[in-house]
């Protein structure tokens, strides 16, 4: 059955539920985050479009079964995919298990466009007459002028009709004539691969920031000192911060407090029969001042933490 929608979002925690945790967000200044979302989920085709606020910071994780291609769909600030600026016109086309940091340097306007292996296997043979596979690692793909526009309006008219219209997304010839248009585009320009001489470089740095990410999933807990980190990860410090710096576009400790501090709020705000224990989340979590944690909390989100008035500190 063929879906669609659209929904609004004031906070990166929904907007995330909303991507399915596809991307797991930390945004550099959360109290000024929106944003909007239009999906279409067809038989053999999902596309997303986001319009975002402000920059942030994502570690994608697409799902195993689908390939993926993501582009802006404005001219603008560039998507930072792995470290490496796309300009407007280039996408990147995804392996299945093609994780890795995606950042913005503001507000921005993205599109993505999923089909199945099996789905980009059959329809590449139809099409070409040439099997046509997944990549083995993500690729930057710049396609011609005409099929990058025609890619973009037909992306646009989907996004419309599911913001608009919804009920026509199960319209039989709807349908199909979208598929058709949207898989035919997109293997014409998943022949269009660039690379470049910085390309392996980029793939350490790349590599590197994977690595502290799950690094940090195991440890989610803890601020890990840089040089216990660089140690683990048996790099020099400065390739460390400048790998950092390239990738996710702030250094690691800042990194590792916007995302510590993501997660306490998504313990506090958690819904349930039983309030919160505040001091035990704090203690978890390595916050040993109420005070501190407070002041902390206000700088990034701009309100006070949900927590109960009696273990609030005073003014």
């Amino acid at each position: 059955m063929s879906v669609a929608g659209s929904s609004i979002f004031t906070d990166a925690d929904g907007y995330q539920a909303g991507l399915q945790d596809m991307l797991d967000f930390v945004v550099i200044c959360p109290r000024k985050f929106h944003a909007r979302l239009t999906w279409v989920e067809l038989p053999h085709v999902q596309l997303m479009r986001a319009e975002e606020s402000s920059a942030r910071i994502a570690y994608l994780r697409p799902p195993p079964d689908k390939v993926f291609v993501f582009f802006a769909t404005h001219q603008g600030p560039p998507l930072v995919h792995r470290g490496k600026e796309l300009q407007f016109g280039e996408l990147v086309w995804h392996a299945h298990d093609g994780k890795g940091h995606q950042r913005t340097k503001e507000g921005s306007r993205w599109g993505s466009l999923a089909v199945t292996a099996d789905t980009l296997l059959s329809f590449g043979r139809s099409i070409t007459g040439q099997a046509l596979s997944a990549p083995a690692y993500p690729q930057i793909l710049r396609p011609a002028a005409a099929d990058r526009r025609e890619l973009l309006r037909v992306h646009a008219r989907a996004s419309r009709i599911a913001e608009t219209s919804p009920n026509r997304i199960i319209n039989p010839e709807v349908v199909r004539a979208l598929e058709q248009e949207l898989i035919a585009l997109l293997i014409n320009c998943a022949e269009a691969v660039v690379g470049s001489d910085d390309d392996e470089a980029e793939e350490v740095q790349a590599q590197l920031c994977m690595h502290f990410e799950e690094m940090l999933n195991l440890r989610p807990f803890q601020l890990l000192p840089t040089k216990e980190i660089c140690q683990l990860l048996a790099v020099s410090p400065q390739k460390f911060r400048a790998s950092c710096l390239r990738v996710l576009g702030i250094g690691p400790g800042r990194y590792q407090k916007l995302r510590r501090l993501k997660l306490v709020r998504a313990e506090l705000t958690r819904t349930g029969t039983q309030r919160p224990n505040v001091p035990e989340i704090m203690a978890r979590y390595g916050f040993a001042d109420l005070h501190r944690f407070v002041t902390e909390y206000w700088q990034v989100y701009g309100e006070m933490p949900p927590i109960p008035a009696r273990e609030a500190p005073h003014r």
